[in-house]
């Protein structure tokens, strides 16, 4: 989002809100993460296995951002052995922008959106009589489909139908059991940080995705449809499920990440609209 600047910011209508999402985003890691400090920046590094973990903005920073303060993090990212990730706003963070493209970094767009309290539930029509969509629980034998459909999901991105089906989806559960994935979501289900729901049909979720729950706000992660299953409207109602989760948690506030302007016209059919612009850095493929 080129062009945005500190002024811009103040002036923000929704200002007070991407405040709170900010904190939000600088609280969740730290249940699972070491933190390191480096100035206008933090590095979070997760401790254990599981899906490592990315630098941002340090909390409550306003001041300028430069590509050396970058460099000191990707320097100490490549010698942990992790992803040289970073992961802002860009209307709260927006001297990050140029820092990291000057360190060389590619940056991507991704429309911030959030579901405002009032906001009635959708209504969901169409779903075949033999898909139910639930909450996943810590003992649910689906859990492990629901944890490997994103995979499967995200390794073929858009909308379109795919290739990837059933027997993709058996290897992909596999996957998972053997590098202790589903443990790991026991364990945060358990202890309320995560809620997995999913579409299940004949004994395995066709559609997943999760929220996150904590002190009154909660995100929307990873929301993803078994490519061979799409259009049947499958992660519109996981979303509706997790909304409504979330809610029955006192989330006032639920938000998420789309893909692409695209994949947000989808969401705002629940409800869902825009208010700013959420970037991910990393080097070019």
């Amino acid at each position: 989002m080129p062009g945005v600047t500190s002024a811009d910011f103040d002036d923000h209508p929704e200002r007070a809100l991407l405040d709170r999402i900010e904190e939000y985003y600088d609280a969740v890691p730290r249940h699972s993460a070491r933190v390191e400090d480096y100035g206008p920046l933090t590095l979070f590094v997760r401790e254990g296995q599981g899906w490592p973990f990315y630098a941002r903005p340090a909390r409550g920073w306003s001041g300028p951002l430069e590509a050396t303060d970058v460099h000191k993090v990707r320097d100490r990212q490549r010698e942990l052995g992790i992803p040289e990730s970073f992961e802002w706003v860009a209307e709260t963070t927006p001297t990050l922008r140029s820092a990291v493209e000057e360190s060389g970094l590619v940056v991507h767009e991704h429309p911030l959106m959030v579901l405002d309290p009032g906001t009635p539930p959708a209504p969901l029509e169409g779903l075949p009589g033999s898909i139910s969509v639930r909450i996943i629980g810590a003992d649910d034998p689906i859990l492990p489909s629901a944890l490997a459909v994103p995979h499967l999901a995200f390794a073929e991105p858009g909308t379109h139908v795919g290739l990837a089906g059933t027997p993709q989806l058996t290897q992909a559960v596999d996957a998972r059991a053997a590098d202790g994935s589903v443990e790991r979501a026991i364990v945060r289900i358990r202890a309320g940080l995560t809620a997995v729901a999913a579409a299940v049909e004949h004994g395995s979720a066709l559609s997943a995705g999760q929220h996150q729950p904590l002190a009154g706000i909660s995100e929307i992660v990873g929301v993803g449809t078994l490519p061979a299953a799409r259009r049947r409207g499958l992660a519109l109602a996981v979303t509706a499920a997790l909304v409504a989760d979330a809610r029955s948690r006192d989330a006032e506030t639920v938000f998420l990440s789309a893909g692409d302007d695209g994949v947000a016209q989808i969401y705002a059919r629940l409800g869902f609209r825009k208010i700013g612009t959420a970037l991910i850095a990393e080097p070019a493929e």
